[in-house]
């Protein structure tokens, strides 16, 4: 039986609810972590770590997709609560197409970009050429892997979260077989993984286009857009945080790769590209429960239900605490065996690795209350003090982090710079959620 928005959450329910979501958010980031598993375990370590230091680049321009989903999402989801369902969908058509035409403005707005990008980083030589490479086969798929992002979004406020994480599985499996065909059959080394990942993302941008335009029995479907740049802005402003943490993802871990250039060569650069895949393996729990929750958060929001808004509200808070707690226990048990997995060939990268990555975890305690608490805004449709939360989590408060305690702790002040910024932003959302739990009844 499936779960309606306008059910009433019990703790049971929620968790079953939001299932999908933190499963899919889980496959994705294993799934993108399956080209660097490939790239280093039987290319090299300089493909791998231009892939690291490139990637940064390209995921901000996807950025967009984030920003469209979350805030369109929120927006549609409120609509269909206030019971307005062709409205919803004209609101639904009109951000499918426009998150197409920015896929391809930006697309041809990043080629000539890449090479300078690179440079700036620090790249050289062999690791210039491979990031530009690299860099070259994804860029075109952008507009995919934004549609991507933006119906991860909606076949939750559509009541279809598990045919989103069907979706996410039939990219995920074309991207992992692709890789061992491209890279271990055909011996196509770093064009392979690329190439893998691009058509991964057109499987995983193209199949929910096709159900969305044809007949279904969820809530949305693809039909004439409703034009409306009041509401675009609208949803601009209120998934701006989204793209917020996306965009300054990028820029900080663009700086996170020069300081350890500067301080641990390419070896540093190597390590901390290992931790980010596994930590957005362990983040997508967070990610995945905040987008699941969001959509029921948003309706009952539109629908004036007070009552419920607040059961969400306290059953989040406890559900998240205690994924805290699990997930920073799970990530110091597994740090050899995942570091392993990806340098186990080298043991002085195996050693640097499994040592960050130990005092990069204890981030895990805090990342999850901010997470949710840019999202759980972002529902309610204030984008602003979404968008602040977001802001300082993600960026001022990592850059002034790994600015200043690696010039007293030296490299392991670059390991622990995310658990303080995200120690910080904990604290900012416990504010904010004080601040405004009057003005929502929550």
């Amino acid at each position: 039986m499936n779960i309606r928005l306008s059910d009433h959450f019990t703790c049971r329910r929620l968790l079953r609810f939001t299932l999908p979501s933190i499963v899919m958010m889980i496959f994705t980031s294993i799934y993108g972590v399956v080209d660097g598993f490939f790239v280093s375990n039987f290319v090299g370590k300089t493909p791998f770590a231009a892939i690291n230091l490139i990637m940064p680049f390209l995921m901000a321009f996807g950025a967009l997709g984030f920003m469209i989903g979350t805030g369109g999402s929120a927006l549609v989801a409120k609509t269909l609560g206030e019971g307005k369902r062709e409205r919803a969908n004209g609101l639904f058509s009109m951000l499918i197409v426009v998150t197409l035409a920015m896929g391809a403005l930006v697309a041809a707005a990043g080629m000539p970009l890449l090479r300078p990008a690179a440079g700036a980083l620090g790249a050289q030589g062999a690791m210039l050429e491979d990031c530009v490479r690299y860099g070259g086969i994804l860029l075109p798929a952008t507009g995919a892997f934004m549609l991507q992002n933006v119906f991860q979004s909606f076949f939750i406020t559509a009541e279809r979260p598990r045919l989103g994480l069907m979706v996410t599985v039939a990219a995920g499996v074309t991207n992992m077989a692709l890789d061992a065909l491209f890279i271990m059959g055909f011996g196509w080394g770093l064009e392979g993984a690329a190439a893998a990942t691009a058509i991964s993302q057109l499987v995983g941008g193209g199949i929910p286009l096709v159900y969305f335009l044809s007949p279904n029995q969820s809530l949305l479907r693809l039909s004439r857009p409703a034009w409306d740049l009041r509401a675009l802005g609208k949803v601009c402003t209120n998934g701006s945080s989204e793209l917020m943490t996306n965009l300054s993802l990028s820029l900080v871990n663009m700086l996170y790769n020069f300081q350890l250039i500067r301080l641990a060569g390419e070896d540093g650069v190597a390590a901390y590209g290992v931790i980010m895949y596994v930590n957005f393996i362990f983040l997508g729990v967070f990610i995945g429960y905040s987008i699941g929750s969001a959509p029921v958060i948003s309706y009952h929001f539109g629908a004036d239900n007070r009552a419920e808004l607040r059961g969400l509200y306290r059953r989040s808070l406890g559900i998240i605490a205690a994924m805290s707690a699990a997930m920073t226990a799970l990530a110091e048990v597994l740090a050899m065996p995942l570091a392993r997995i990806f340098v186990g060939y080298d043991e002085a990268l195996l050693a640097m690795t499994r040592h960050g990555f130990m005092l990069y975890s204890l981030s895990f305690l805090f990342a999850g209350g901010g997470i949710f608490g840019s999202a759980f805004f972002t529902a309610l449709n204030n984008g602003a003090v979404s968008a602040l939360i977001s802001f300082l989590r993600a960026l001022v408060f990592q850059v002034a982090a790994v600015l200043i305690l690696p010039r007293i702790m030296g490299l392991d002040g670059v390991w622990l710079a995310v658990p303080a910024a995200e120690a910080l932003a904990l604290a900012v959302a416990a504010a904010c959620f004080s601040a405004k739990r009057r003005k929502y009844g929550y």
